[in-house]
């Protein structure tokens, strides 16, 4: 008999096991408060439901969906959540690596750039949406500084009230806030490439822009579709920006994200069922979306030779 072979069975079985013991309160976990609530709102975008009524919901089928397809609104929310989104994820994902490569380049304040652009990072996304709201204030310092920089004099440049520049506003919050992050990240990528790699380089003869363009981009390939599926889902995400702006009196229309949608329909319309279908959407949005990046990175696999 074979009692080799056994042994080793008998080994992995307590491996497994003691496996499932550690990974069973996550599973819980996971389960009632992330599968359970998308089930849940699913079960709910196919019935019709008053948020205050103690009546049982009525099952409607995909009337919901119909209804939606077929709203302007609906539709206005899902260009404001496009525009929103390419605005805000194109930008943070260019300038984020691009002052990542500055940071790692600097000889001195190496750690004070870190901190500095890392810092609105901490702040919730309500604290900077009031910080920026006094900016934009007509009394603001954002027309105070383009007016300085324009040698200009009491010129407001609307930063809530036109619908150009109310998209641009919450752009720039978003920016503002989230680019220290995604550096940070980058960063992180960045320090993780061997030196060997680009001291070999140097002594082949490659400048500063060829190291980079050839060795230190296609090196950051696993980071670069992380800071990518991340950017994304937090721009997909966005609403306290919005929220916060709309309650100021900035116009509703252009800013009318999909998140912003959902909560006005579910709260204020007390249309559960509806918002529950455009949540369950924008759930389908997303994950497309983290699919595709995924699909044309094809690999996120970097050997270092």
């Amino acid at each position: 008999m074979n009692f080799g072979n056994k042994k080793n069975y008998s080994i992995e079985r307590k491996k497994a096991r003691w496996g499932w013991i550690f990974v069973i309160p996550s599973l819980i976990f996971f389960s009632l408060f992330s599968f359970y609530p998308i089930m849940n709102a699913f079960y709910m975008s196919l019935t019709r439901k008053d948020l205050l009524s103690l009546r049982a919901p009525k099952f409607v089928g995909f009337r919901n969906y119909l209804y939606l397809f077929q709203s302007p609104d609906f539709w206005n929310s899902m260009s404001s959540s496009a525009i929103f989104t390419i605005g805000t994820f194109v930008p943070l994902l260019v300038f984020s690596l691009f002052l990542a490569v500055f940071i790692l380049s600097r000889d001195r304040c190496y750690k004070f750039f870190q901190m500095a652009y890392y810092s609105p990072a901490v702040l919730s996304s309500v604290v900077a949406a009031l910080i920026w709201l006094l900016i934009f204030d007509p009394r603001g310092l954002a027309n105070q500084g383009v007016n300085f920089f324009l040698n200009r004099s009491g010129v407001d440049y609307k930063w809530l009230a036109s619908t150009h520049m109310i998209r641009f506003s919450t752009i720039m919050v978003y920016f503002w806030k989230y680019i220290g992050y995604f550096t940070i990240i980058f960063i992180a990528g960045i320090s993780g490439i061997p030196k060997s790699i680009h001291e070999a380089a140097k002594i082949d003869g490659a400048n500063s822009w060829k190291d980079f363009w050839y060795i230190t981009f296609p090196l950051l390939k696993p980071t670069t579709l992380l800071v990518s599926v991340m950017a994304m889902i937090q721009c997909f995400k966005t609403f306290s920006t919005q929220y916060l702006f709309t309650q100021a009196g900035a116009p509703t229309r252009p800013i009318n994200v999909i998140t912003l949608n959902i909560y006005n329909t579910a709260i204020k319309d007390h249309r559960i069922g509806r918002a529950s279908a455009m949540s369950i959407i924008l759930f389908i949005i997303m994950i497309v979306f983290t699919w595709l990046q995924f699909k044309t990175s094809k690999s996120d696999e970097v050997t270092y030779l």
